[in-house]
């Protein structure tokens, strides 16, 4: 059977920026297996694959995969996918269209602005949550190919936090040592964990562009990841972090997170937080993305 499929580089405005992603539409018939297969044939960071909604109310029902694991939630299949479906479902118009898309962690409410730049927002489904405690510094700078003085800045030092799938976010210090790391692979699974527990969100306050909230990079090799250009889901778990370390305000902030520069794919994500009564109430997360290819899968 012929499958369409389209490739998107998400949190970019031009194409060969940004994250690759791979959406298969017509997924019917496709088992569990088939798609992680698929997943691996692509071998983008993500593949997502469009189902028929169970709600008629929602747009559609969406499984997202990395070559190694199928994804409860991710942040640039929820953007990509929401953009693409609003893009094929009003061809040529201008305009602001909402949905649901039911992903494996509940219903996902998305926007996406068709009027100039394409631009696609999505509600965080699940608020983030601490995961646990990580290992010491030590272990952890031995993981990145850091030293430990290398860590932390401000009152920032290593956390777990997730918001649908855990990370360990690490604070660096500056530019020059986040562009230093070098995955250690001989220590990561003691360092970090495995099954699921083993991505690291690297980040500094220092930033490429004037302007920019926080330099990123995100590492998940045993996922199947050495690299991620762009993580949307580890930005939505960002919000827990600032929210514990730095206290906003009560009121809505707006942060923007720059990250796979390393890779030659800058990527810009953009991260509205809302405060009530001193916690974090609610977190958007947005970015453009634009269509690169199209195609036919043949199986």
């Amino acid at each position: 059977m012929s499958r369409r499929f389209f490739t998107l580089d998400v949190f970019a405005d031009s194409p060969l920026a940004g994250n690759p992603l791979a959406v298969v539409l017509d997924a019917e018939g496709l088992d569990t297996a088939l798609m992680q297969r698929i997943a691996r044939e692509f071998n983008l960071s993500e593949t997502v694959f469009v189902l028929p909604p169970e709600n008629p109310h929602h747009r559609a029902r969406i499984r997202i995969f990395t070559p190694g694991m199928e994804m409860p939630f991710a942040g640039h299949p929820t953007v990509g996918t929401a953009l693409l479906l609003a893009t094929l479902d009003h061809p040529g118009a201008t305009g602001d269209f909402v949905f649901g898309l039911e992903e494996n962690i509940g219903v996902v409410p998305c926007a996406v602005s068709l009027t100039g730049r394409p631009y696609a927002r999505f509600n965080v489904p699940r608020l983030p949550t601490r995961q646990g405690e990580p290992k010491g510094g030590a272990l952890l700078a031995s993981a990145l190919g850091l030293n430990v003085n290398d860590l932390g800045f401000d009152n920032h030092e290593p956390v777990l936090y997730g918001a649908g799938f855990p990370f360990c976010f690490v604070p660096v210090v500056d530019l020059e040592a986040i562009r230093r790391i070098q995955p250690n692979n001989g220590v990561w699974g003691d360092a970090v964990g495995t099954d699921g527990l083993d991505a690291v969100f690297a980040y500094t306050r220092q930033s490429v562009h004037t302007g920019n909230a926080f330099h990123a990079r995100m590492f998940s090799p045993n996922d199947g990841i050495p690299e991620d250009p762009a993580t949307g889901s580890a930005v939505a778990a960002l919000a827990g972090v600032i929210a514990h370390f730095d206290r906003p305000a009560n009121g809505e902030h707006a942060y923007r997170v720059e990250q796979g520069y390393e890779m030659g794919r800058p990527s810009l994500i953009d991260l509205t937080m809302t405060i009530q009564h001193g916690a974090l109430a609610a977190a958007t997360i947005g970015g453009h993305a634009v269509i690169v290819s199209e195609g036919r899968l043949r199986v």
